[in-house]
């Protein structure tokens, strides 16, 4: 029902504007306060009312599917109501609706039924008569109201189009099996549908699966004694109703539009997994379209394994300035296959304004505690909504920083200044994955020759015992110049050497994971007690303050148009 959606904003300030063909599936991923949930708000009102608002953020303006007027029909035939005693049905009018899953109310429109097969082959130009069959045809699920899509709803009249998606999956055995596979999957329990409650259906959880439609469907004493022994959905935890309850809404309640907000609400990643993965299976080849917003990379992965059609759309919005672009998903696909990768969680970068990748973990849990600090005393210099993740080496941590870049998202790589020593493929790879162009290579290659040159000169470990503090005069204004070009393409080389000269007065001896034991136990863990160490001017205080500089510029160099 929609073919298109058009976007306020584009991959960065000036860019053109985002248009999305949509598939089945479109999931909106990004950090916090980016306008996901909006979006999806936005989206819903549009379809509904088939026009925007003025208050709208995000959304420009959506292009409607066109439908054939044999098609119009067989839809109209599925939602056509019959008119309730003394209800006044104009000529030529007819009733259409459906019940809500949401509330589990009927949803009832008198259109015209012409007009509405009409506009249904051009609903871009008349929608008056269409805004009403978009608007039973469309659906939000949000953290509140999935858990209440499995409440006991009326059975109606088994003879007719079912009144509901419980009704629906009671009569279609098919259908119902498939939703009991997938829920058995999940939790290991047998999903059925209890009639026992004249006129009710109730959706039960089974320890075991019923030995015939008839145990499972009847009113007879083995159907009762059956459902007796089960587990009332209603009385399931939260993540079971609202997994089941998604579930059963897609396959059954016949939905065009679907919008989901946070679809891993109450569900560990092991479901919001398995959860992506079935929604995205239940789609392919459908006409339908599913928009979510999600913070779950186990989500995401489950939707991308599927095999649906997907579309991947990062938002931000930062210092006031959206941006919207599409991810292309090969190479999401990358970040999802690389065994390094995968094992450092790159993908969670999605759902984060910005990352910084170092070559250790000692160094990722230093700096992440640096910045906390920042953070917790309101310092100008600590970055909020930053992942940090370390790669294995100094090598490859420009593996991580360059395809995170690719989708838009500023990734920082903090390096010890030994980074120097490797010239050719090893440094070329650095060059490259900070996207600084190629006409500059050769100059910089020459600087870092030069510079590792000088150091040696010096005739000591200038990794451990200074750097470039082991410089005076030109050569260490040369130095600074260098690592500041580097700075531009947001590469930060530690510049007196490694993790460890980091708060000398601090008189920490050791290497790696034995230094930081000791730096943490040195710099005190509760601010109430005296010794804490606070942030101060200088040292590496300054140093991150300088990293949140290059993520908040807005004319960063280093990303991808």
């Amino acid at each position: 029902m929609i073919d298109k959606i058009k976007l306020k904003s584009g991959s960065s300030q000036g860019q053109s504007n985002l248009e999305i063909d949509l598939t089945p599936i479109t999931v909106f991923v990004g950090p916090n306060n980016s306008g996901k949930s909006r979006i999806l708000i936005e989206i819903e009102n549009y379809a509904r009312n088939t026009h925007g608002q003025p208050n709208d953020l995000i959304l420009d303006s959506i292009i409607f599917s066109k439908f054939s007027k044999e098609e119009i029909e067989n839809e109209i035939v599925k939602i056509k109501q019959i008119p309730k005693l003394g209800e006044n049905v104009g000529i030529g009018n007819i009733i259409i609706g459906k019940v809500n899953p949401q509330n589990n109310q009927a949803t009832r429109f008198q259109v015209h039924e012409e007009g509405l097969i009409f506009e249904a082959q051009d609903p871009n130009k008349r929608i008056g008569h269409y805004s009403p069959f978009l608007d039973i045809y469309t659906l939000r699920l949000d953290g509140t109201n999935r858990l209440n899509l499995l409440q006991e709803q009326d059975a109606g009249d088994l003879q007719t189009t079912p009144v509901n998606h419980i009704a629906h999956l009671f009569i279609d055995n098919e259908l119902r099996k498939e939703v009991r596979r997938i829920i058995y999957e999940a939790f290991g329990k047998y999903y059925v549908i209890d009639p026992t409650n004249i006129g009710k259906l109730r959706v039960r959880l089974s320890d075991r699966e019923p030995v015939s439609e008839r145990e499972e469907k009847g009113w007879e004493n083995e159907s009762i004694e059956f459902h007796k022994s089960t587990l009332l959905i209603s009385d399931a935890s939260d993540g079971v109703k609202a997994f089941s309850g998604i579930i059963t809404t897609l396959l059954a309640g016949d939905p065009k539009i679907t919008l989901i907000d946070e679809p891993e609400a109450f569900l560990h990643p092991a479901l919001s997994n398995k959860l992506g993965k079935e929604i995205g299976r239940s789609l392919r080849g459908s006409n339908k379209r599913l928009l979510v917003a999600t913070h779950s990379s186990s989500f995401l992965m489950g939707c991308i394994q599927s095999g649906a059609p997907l579309n991947i759309v990062r938002l931000t919005y930062k210092n006031g300035i959206p941006t919207s672009r599409i991810l292309p998903k090969e190479k999401i696909l990358h970040l999802m296959r690389h065994p390094l990768l995968r094992s450092t969680g790159v993908l969670n970068g999605l759902f984060f304004e910005s990352v910084i990748v170092t070559e250790a973990d000692s160094d990722r849990a230093f700096y992440q505690e640096i910045n906390e600090r920042l953070l917790s005393e309101n310092d100008e210099r600590g970055i909020n909504n930053c992942l940090f993740i370390n790669a294995q080496n100094k090598q490859t941590v420009w593996e991580i920083v360059r395809p995170l870049r690719e989708l838009g998202i500023p990734a920082v790589g903090i390096v010890d200044i030994d980074v120097i020593k490797e010239g050719g493929a090893v440094f070329t790879k650095l060059l490259e994955s900070s996207f600084i162009p190629q006409l500059n290579h050769q100059s910089l290659q020459n600087q870092r020759k030069s510079l590792c040159d000088t150091l040696n000169l010096t005739e000591q470990n200038w990794k451990v015992n200074g750097g470039i503090d082991l410089l005076e005069g030109e050569n260490k204004e040369a130095s600074n110049n260098f690592f500041d070009q580097l700075i531009d393409y947001g590469v930060f080389v530690i510049r007196k050497g490694e993790l460890e000269s980091w708060l000398k007065p601090m008189n920490v001896t050791g290497h790696g994971s034995k230094w930081l034991i000791e730096m943490f136990s040195k710099m005190g863990e509760n601010p109430e007690i005296a010794g804490y160490i606070r942030p101060s001017d200088g040292d590496v205080w300054d140093f991150i303050g300088n990293v949140k500089c290059w993520i908040e510029n807005i004319s960063r160099k280093g990303i991808p148009k």
